[in-house]
C-alpha cells in the first residue's frame, strides 16, 4: 500500500475524530440533565428519561442513525449527513452515559450533602463543589470506555454518507482491490486512536482529586 493511500486514511480519521469528540461532549451534557431527570422524585421528569433511555439503549445505533437522517428532512430540516450522524451519535451515549452519571450522583455520601447544608452552602453550590466532582471521579473509567466505544461506533456513520475512517477504507479498497492492506491499515489507525484516548484518560484519572473517606 502507497504512502498516498495511507495519508488519505489518516485525513478521514480526522473526521472520525471529529465526529466522536462533538457527539461525546453533546452527550454528555445532555447526560447530566437525564441523570437529574432520573434522581428526581416527580414522575413528570423520570418517565420520560427513563424512555429516552429505554429506547436509545434498547435500539441499535445503525437503526438510530438511518432513522434520525431520514426523519430529519421529513420533518423540514434538512442538515448535512455530518450533523445527523453526531445528533445520532449524541442521543445514544448520551442514554449510557446518563446511567453512569446517575450511578456517581446516587453514590455521592449523604453526610457530606447534610455538611454541606448545615454549613449553609447552596443547592448549587453543593452540587459544584461536592456532588459533582464526586460523581465525575466514581464515573470517570466508565466515562473514558464510553468515549472508546463510540469512537469505535462512528465506523457506522458511514451508511449516512458521512465519509470517514472506515467508509474511506471501504472506498479504497474497491477502487484499488487492496482490502487486505487498506482495513489492515484502517484497523491500526482506530487502535492507535484509541489507545491515546485511554493513555490520556488514565493520565487524566490519576490527576482527579480522591475519595473523601
Amino acid at each position: 500500500m502507497s504512502i498516498k493511500l495511507f495519508e488519505l486514511l489518516l485525513y478521514a480519521s480526522i473526521y472520525t475524530v471529529l465526529i466522536s469528540v462533538v457527539s461525546i461532549l453533546i452527550g454528555f451534557a445532555i447526560a447530566i440533565f437525564l441523570s437529574g431527570m432520573l434522581l428526581s422524585r416527580r414522575t413528570v421528569f423520570v418517565v420520560p428519561a427513563q424512555i429516552f433511555i429505554s429506547f436509545f439503549r434498547g435500539v441499535p445505533l445503525l437503526v438510530q442513525l438511518l432513522l434520525i437522517y431520514n426523519m430529519l428532512p421529513a420533518i423540514g430540516l434538512n442538515v448535512p449527513s455530518i450533523v445527523a450522524a453526531i445528533i445520532g451519535l449524541s442521543l445514544c451515549t448520551a442514554a449510557y452515559q446518563a446511567e453512569n452519571m446517575r450511578g456517581g450522583f446516587a453514590s455521592v455520601p449523604v453526610g457530606l450533602v447534610e455538611s454541606a447544608e448545615m454549613v449553609g452552602l447552596t443547592s448549587g453550590q453543593i452540587f459544584r463543589r461536592i456532588k459533582a466532582p464526586i460523581a465525575l471521579r466514581l464515573t470517570f473509567p466508565a466515562l473514558v470506555n464510553e468515549a472508546i466505544l463510540i469512537l469505535k461506533a462512528s465506523s457506522l456513520v458511514s451508511v449516512v454518507g458521512v465519509v470517514e475512517l472506515t467508509r474511506m477504507a471501504q472506498d479504497l479498497a474497491g477502487s484499488t482491490f487492496l482490502p487486505l492492506q487498506i482495513f489492515a491499515a484502517a484497523g491500526l489507525i482506530y487502535l492507535a486512536i484509541n489507545w491515546m484516548v485511554a493513555l490520556s484518560g488514565d493520565i487524566i484519572e490519576r490527576s482527579l482529586p480522591g475519595l473523601p473517606r
